[in-house]
């Protein structure tokens, strides 16, 4: 007998960060929390830029960075076309605060950077896009293997990059601790 693993999700996870970059950006987001209007989307108490921080000169670096990451993602991937980023974000979570389930549609890769992460700050958790696997769920009698988690959970680490499917839902926990997490939030989009 032999077995098959078909229809696999990817997650890519990859430190890219430096002290000094971190530094840099948690300097340069809580200005722009300061200084500028956030929004609401899946966010619950906490801060959500504009969508448009790509654009500024201030994250260049980090734009850079995450396309190198990316391409690296679409050559391992066999991707045809070439990653265009399409919106980035800055987030700030307080103590309590959390973000709601939720997918990114019309993009391709979701991801987050991790500038600032107190310890229990909120991990990122990923559900199983297969939904009609949980119609009957069996009982088991050993550990499960990762093919079978219904869910995978992503403790944040400053300097850390996750990137994921868009169609891929997700959420994050609430920050237990006194201090603030602050990530930066992007999508990759078609051409």
């Amino acid at each position: 007998m032999y077995k098959d693993l078909f229809f696999p999700t990817q997650i890519y996870v990859k430190d890219i960060g430096t002290p000094e970059l971190n530094q840099y950006l948690k300097n340069n987001i809580i200005h722009l929390s300061k200084t500028t209007t956030g929004i609401k989307k899946s966010n619950i108490n906490g801060w959500h830029s504009q969508n448009d921080i790509f654009k500024m000169p201030e994250y260049q670096r980090l734009v850079n960075i995450l396309y190198q990451m990316q391409n690296e993602i679409y050559q391992e991937e066999g991707l045809a076309s070439e990653p265009f980023l399409g919106t980035m974000w800055a987030n700030i979570n307080p103590k309590g605060s959390f973000n709601q389930p939720h997918v990114h549609s019309n993009c391709l890769w979701s991801g987050v950077y991790y500038v600032e992460t107190p310890n229990n700050c909120g991990n990122l958790n990923i559900k199983d896009p297969r939904a009609v696997s949980l119609m009957t769920l069996p009982r088991y009698n050993k550990n499960l293997k990762p093919y079978q988690w219904k869910e995978v959970s992503y403790a944040p680490i400053a300097g850390r990059c996750i990137m994921f499917p868009a169609w891929l839902e997700h959420y994050v926990e609430p920050n237990k601790s006194d201090n603030i997490r602050i990530s930066i939030s992007f999508n990759f989009i078609q051409k």
